[in-house]
């Protein structure tokens, strides 16, 4: 039986070999392919009652595992509240409505009540509008969720990031160049948890980056001139500029963002695994 294997996307951070047993390759998400190009305007969630009850939030699921024999814990990106997690009582039982509605890239509206940091799930209702992700666009997705979940804490909301997330998506569904698309969701995930430096200001001197010389990012202050002995990735002053614009259409500034894209979310990331990278390359030797 042959299979098409999807091209590898380029996807900055290169995670520590890691064995398919420790990553598993995650089941793409049975999505029912809407007609509609993006998403419909979410309903407005009301305020949490006393007893911390929520209805109506704009949501997605990054990532969903067991939980005793019928259940599901499943940690939600949502629009107003960040990322939590949610015991889905009963979700993998074979009628559950929750069962074939909790899939990853689907927009749903979303409700729990609860006020500790596992809340209880009271309904889930798949919104529509979105094109579903498919091959590279899918693997693409996997691992922006796999970002969200090690990068974000949980109960801090970030609506910007939420709105890039959609966006990101859509490009993705819609075939645009999967190495812009995700340079430019990795740069919005670190200027909003508040940890991207300016990239067009030198940290040294606070004067402007010049194009025509060479820097080195400090993941904690910013860029400052390489100096020869410098280990970190050196980039010219054009790559900082056009990453600050959002112009990625130069081929240097691409190769050159990877680089340090790769170099500044490990650091964020302190050590920890993105599987994201060793499971694209376990597909590709099928």
């Amino acid at each position: 039986m042959s299979t098409t294997t999807p091209a590898l996307p380029d996807i900055a951070p290169a995670s520590p070999a890691a064995s398919a047993a420790s990553a598993p390759v995650p089941a793409p998400a049975a999505i029912a392919p809407p007609a509609a190009a993006s998403a419909a305007p979410p309903r407005r969630s009301r305020p949490p009652g006393r007893d911390g009850r929520i209805t109506g939030q704009p949501a997605f699921v990054l990532h969903s595992y067991p939980h005793k024999e019928t259940s599901l814990i499943v940690d939600v990106f949502t629009r107003e509240y960040g990322r939590i997690a949610l015991v889905a009582k009963g979700a993998k039982r074979p009628h559950s409505q929750l069962r074939g509605v909790l899939q990853t890239f689907q927009p749903l509206q979303a409700g729990w009540t609860g006020k500790s940091e596992l809340r209880i799930l009271t309904g889930a209702e798949w919104v529509g509008g979105m094109l579903p992700l498919e091959k590279t666009a899918l693997l693409c997705g996997f691992y922006l969720n796999e970002l969200l979940v090690k990068l974000l804490a949980r109960d801090d909301p970030h609506p910007v990031l939420f709105d890039h997330y959609v966006a990101t998506l859509n490009q993705l569904a819609h075939n645009e160049p999967p190495p812009i698309v995700l340079r430019k969701f990795e740069r919005a995930l670190l200027k909003e948890t508040g940890v991207a430096a300016d990239l067009a200001r030198c940290t040294a001197t606070r004067q402007a980056v010049e194009a025509g010389q060479v820097y080195v990012v400090d993941p904690e202050r910013g860029p400052r001139p390489a100096r020869a002995a410098d280990a970190w990735p050196k980039i010219t002053g054009k790559t900082l500029l056009d990453m600050e614009r959002e112009d990625y259409l130069d081929v240097a500034t691409q190769a050159q963002s990877k680089l340090l894209m790769r170099f500044l979310l490990a650091h964020q990331l302190g050590g920890a695994t993105l599987n994201t990278r060793q499971i694209l390359i376990d597909l590709m030797q099928l």
